[in-house]
């Protein structure tokens, strides 16, 4: 048989460990943490991101984004401290989209001035707000696209060829668009980070990230890595796996159900404004048409002004008004209490991030059992 190249087969596929005694059909779990070191070709050990599972699941998900080698993390935000600290010492300099996860943010602004690391955030999405930015101490441009909770769409090719016209190197937070939608490395990019807990998770069980690039880049991550100890444990990375295999099935239906969402909600007159790039209205649309394949299961949206937006999380019958996202099942949050809960209110306004702003993640429910229970929460909150 030929390798297989389609992304559908790729997902069941791809890496998998073949269970050579008794012939399963799932990859076999290996949960030991000391293998034996004499006369072997690899001396594996859990915290050196080689043991057969991670191998195995690595191979997977570089087949899914088109990369030659990933590692895998304990969680998102293991995977972008370690992608950044790997690429930067004290007297470095780099350029972040502004508008990216507070998560992400906040490591910057509590941990960079630690290391003497400086930074500057663009004031734009286009090309000449991050050349704006660059010193001679420049070394690579962090971006995150659809970004988080606006959605916004930065043009990753023109990026891609700034960074490369002065010599940086480019990240990106892929999360949102997960490899179904979106392969930044087909544009230019040089690194991709995913939290593994949303999309390639997908049921809400689970916390991991994932770091892919070139050969040479993924050594120089592993040498940080390696050291600062963020693997993932080997019964995760065995459940990480299977979820995957329903990554392609589980995204398209949240594309379609955010697709019909987002076009409900426009048509609603206690929704003030809808974010999401599969919109003609969306300031990134056509961006995000040259670049997605898909347009994503994320969107947020503010309620009219007078409404109460914590009384509608809590109206909210079948969706549930929980932290995270990307999970099979619909949730709703406010971004303000949660996800950028850590940036200063000042921060929050210059990004747009309101009272009355609502982000929420489609599952893969029925689309009128979704705008059913929106509704009903709406009529309670408006009597």
């Amino acid at each position: 048989m030929n390798k297989p190249s389609d992304f559908r087969t790729l997902c069941v596929h791809a890496g998998e460990l073949k269970d050579t005694k008794y012939g399963g059909s799932v990859s076999p779990l290996y949960p030991s943490t000391s293998y034996a070191f004499n006369d072997v070709d690899i001396k594996q050990y859990p915290r050196y991101f080689n043991t057969p599972n991670q191998r195995g699941l690595s191979k997977k998900i570089a087949a899914l984004e088109g990369a030659n080698e990933c590692l895998i993390f304990g969680s998102g935000m293991a995977a972008v401290s370690t992608a950044l600290l790997s690429h930067l010492k004290s007297g470095d300099h780099v350029i972040f989209q502004d508008d990216i996860y507070g998560g992400t943010r906040n490591f910057i602004k509590n941990e960079f001035p630690k290391y003497g690391i400086e930074y500057s955030f663009a004031k734009g999405l286009k090309v000449v707000d991050f050349k704006a930015q660059i010193t001679s101490q420049t070394k690579g441009i962090y971006i995150e696209s659809p970004s988080n909770p606006l959605l916004k769409i930065i043009d990753l090719r023109a990026i891609s060829e700034l960074a490369k016209s002065e010599s940086l190197w480019t990240m990106i937070d892929n999360t949102f668009a997960s490899p179904v939608n979106q392969k930044p490395i087909e544009h230019g990019i040089d690194i991709v980070i995913h939290s593994a807990t949303k999309y390639l998770g997908g049921h809400s069980d689970i916390s991991a990230g994932v770091i892919l690039s070139s050969k040479s880049i993924i050594e120089k991550v592993f040498e940080s890595a390696k050291n600062l100890g963020g693997n993932l444990s080997e019964y995760t990375v065995w459940l990480l796996e299977r979820s995957i295999k329903t990554l392609y099935l589980r995204v398209q239906a949240q594309n379609n159900n955010a697709t019909l969402l987002s076009n409900f909600l426009q048509e609603q007159d206690w929704v003030e404004q809808v974010y999401y790039p599969g919109l003609e209205n969306h300031n990134g649309h056509e961006t995000a048409k040259k670049q997605m394949s898909g347009f994503g299961g994320m969107l947020s949206f503010t309620l009219a002004s007078g409404l109460d937006t914590k009384k509608f999380l809590l109206g909210l019958e079948m969706i549930k008004p929980t932290m995270s996202l990307a999970g099979v099942e619909s949730t709703a949050l406010s971004p303000r209490l949660t996800s950028h809960a850590l940036l200063s209110e000042e921060e929050r306004q210059e990004q747009g991030i309101t009272e009355q702003m609502i982000r929420f993640s489609s599952g893969i429910e029925a689309i009128e059992d979704i705008k059913t229970d929106i509704l009903q929460s709406i009529f309670k909150i408006s009597r």
